[in-house]
């Protein structure tokens, strides 16, 4: 199952959710998207995609989730589910300043808060950018997927 949106759009809750309930291996794509610099960089696209094709390989069910259509392209074949995570970008940003601290990606909550300026503008340019991290190349990416798939423009509850 792939899960992909905007950023702070509920990818995380949602695979978190699936996960849990489903028993199934979670992968969320920011934990091999980037190298560890400051400022953040990409890491090259073969190395991340190396390391996607390990996950599967050790995982046979699964949910993977990231707005990187470039590294959802990769599973797009062995996955029977695909969400869109298709939010405003209002109900984006109230997501992402106050969402909880995420350990497995910043040191402290602290550190977390201070890339929210950051991250707010990036929300903001989902509409406009023509990347693999945009609302165009999500939606294509949707469109073209051939099997069971959702599109869900609100955060749901789940218990």
């Amino acid at each position: 199952m792939l899960i992909f949106g905007n950023s702070a759009s509920g990818k995380s809750t949602l695979a978190k959710y699936l996960s849990q309930k489903l028993g199934l291996a979670h992968l969320d794509l920011d934990t091999l998207a980037w190298l560890p610099t400051s400022p953040p960089q990409r890491m090259p696209l073969d190395e991340s995609q190396l390391k996607v094709i390990d996950f599967l390989e050790k995982h046979e069910n699964w949910v993977v989730e990231g707005c990187y259509t470039d590294l959802l392209e990769i599973l797009a074949d062995q996955a029977t589910e695909i969400i869109f995570m298709d939010l405003s970008i209002e109900q984006c940003i109230h997501n992402a300043k106050s969402r909880p601290w995420e350990p497995h990606k910043y040191d402290s909550k602290e550190a977390q808060d201070s890339n929210l300026n950051m991250l707010v503008n990036w929300i903001k340019d989902y509409k406009t950018r023509l990347d693999t991290f945009s609302y165009d190349s999500h939606l294509k990416f949707y469109e073209s997927f051939q099997g069971k798939k959702s599109i869900y423009n609100k955060n749901q509850t789940y218990t």
